[in-house]
């Protein structure tokens, strides 16, 4: 490995430069590091001081010692991930941002050709729409949606959108039909949901389709009994104050789905894994080298590798680091 590559892992070059050093070189006088790595005193020990508090090094006596490579950079690579997760969440918290930008524009005059009320066709206007609404949601969606099932085409185009905003600490509740349970997959995205931080509640009978966004946008069907005719999505105070209440009313009477899954004895962490395949995820997270994890698995090697390539392409992931960030935001690990 070239020297200085772990900046990208959060730490400076003198902190690698003495972590190095200790890797070759165990049991090191603390005081001495600065000498032998010919660098200036105060720098290296607050470095020394930071080693020690992310146990990248040991210190006894006086002396250091330097931990294990693949704990090290497993730590480290989850350290910052977690740190990165917390960027992306703060830079889509910008609508204070956007609404003190906004005030500067001036009052624009007003447009007779602006229509409150907006008549969507066609599938592909709609998912556009639904698209837009999503990615400007900054406070509430709601959702009443009476499904049976989910395609694996409507959990695809769905989970962005969602992940998004529940990313965004957006609160997402929802409605559907205890039905919907009976589904393995749509069972199973409910799960991936509510292990994110939606709210979902359960009705025996759900016949109304509703989205509310920030509640000042809604879109309801243009034909309850026919969805496929198109809906309307609306901005009149007056339109969207009456589907919000039918929806507080509806949400009022349904159960809780955290309370049914537990009374079937079911656990929000539920992934629909195997037993095996929740140990190889564990590991692959927590261990570095696969052949210590296919050890502590009981697995051969080969088969090890095979599951975890299985779970990556489960979970969506193009490489292991993002396996195991999609797998915690789930709840799976």
């Amino acid at each position: 490995m070239a020297e200085h590559e772990m900046l990208v892992l959060g730490l400076s070059h003198i902190e690698e430069d003495v972590y190095r050093h200790l890797l070759r070189n165990p049991g090191i006088e603390v005081d001495d590091i600065h000498l032998l790595l010919r660098h200036e005193a105060e720098p290296t020990r607050r470095s020394v001081r930071r080693l020690r508090e992310l146990k990248i090094i040991q210190e006894v006596d006086g002396v250091a010692r330097a931990c294990e490579p693949e704990l090290v950079v497993a730590r480290l690579a989850e350290q910052r991930l977690e740190e990165l997760y917390d960027d992306i969440r703060s830079l889509t918290r910008l609508r204070p941002l956007v609404d003190s930008l906004g005030r500067e524009i001036p009052e624009p005059e007003p447009d007779e050709d602006h229509r409150p009320v907006e008549r969507l066709t066609g599938l592909e206007a709609i998912r556009t729409r639904l698209d837009e609404l999503a990615f400007f949601a900054r406070e509430e969606v709601l959702a009443a949606e009476p499904y049976d099932a989910l395609t694996p085409e409507n959990i695809e185009n769905s989970r962005p959108l969602d992940m998004r905003c529940l990313r965004r600490g957006v609160n997402c509740r929802s409605l559907i039909r205890r039905t919907a349970l009976e589904d393995g997959p749509t069972r199973a995205y409910l799960l991936e949901l509510t292990a994110a931080g939606a709210r979902i509640r359960v009705l025996d009978e759900l016949d109304e389709l509703m989205l509310v966004y920030d509640r000042r946008t809604a879109l309801v069907p243009l034909d309850p009994g026919n969805t496929s005719r198109g809906a309307l999505c609306s901005t009149e105070e007056g339109i969207v104050t009456t589907v919000v209440n039918n929806f507080e009313r509806l949400w009022a009477g349904a159960g809780d789905l955290t309370a049914l899954l537990e009374q079937r004895g079911e656990s929000l962490r539920d992934s629909g894994l195997t037993a095996v395949q929740g140990k190889v995820l564990r590991l692959m997270c927590t261990v570095g080298k696969d052949e210590i994890g296919a050890r502590e698995a009981g697995i051969a090697l080969r088969t090890y590798r095979r599951h975890i390539s299985d779970l990556m392409q489960l979970l969506g992931a193009e490489n292991r680091a993002h396996a195991a960030l999609l797998a915690r935001e789930r709840g799976w690990v």
